[in-house]
């Protein structure tokens, strides 16, 4: 079942950092995963080891079974400049990324230490899919 409430507040930074400070942020975003999303554990040492939620989206709908899958994902998103606006800690609240079969991701900074995240896809009827999409491709 997908998310019942769509986030309108969201929004991608404009104009885009550097690329400097985007290969930085890369660098220090860590994928740590969230047993809300997931309905097979993998690799991703989730304690609970999963308590998917049905009122959330999972990442196993996504194909992505394995922790480093993510945090390439993750950084990526980062170097391409999907990123919302920074917080007062130094991290952006959300980053963006796109797997090869084209699912839009959306990780969410943690608060459970500096650069944490964890993610999900964004559901088909997700209108801010389109403005990742387009960043992501370069247009």
């Amino acid at each position: 079942m997908p998310r019942r409430k769509i986030n309108s507040k969201r929004r991608l930074i404009d104009p885009p950092c550097s690329q400097a400070e985007l290969d930085q942020l890369a660098a220090r975003v860590v994928y740590i995963g969230s047993p809300y999303h997931k309905r097979n554990p993998g690799d991703f040492a989730l304690m609970p080891l999963s308590q998917p939620r049905p009122d959330k989206t999972l990442c196993d709908g996504a194909g992505i079974f394995r922790k480093d899958e993510a945090q390439k994902l993750l950084a990526a998103g980062a170097r391409k400049g999907t990123v919302s606006p920074f917080e007062g800690d130094g991290f952006p609240k959300h980053i963006w990324a796109v797997t090869e079969a084209g699912i839009v991701l959306e990780a969410k900074y943690n608060n459970e230490g500096p650069g944490n995240y964890h993610g999900y896809p964004l559901p088909g009827d997700d209108r801010f899919r389109e403005a990742v999409l387009a960043r992501w491709n370069g247009r």
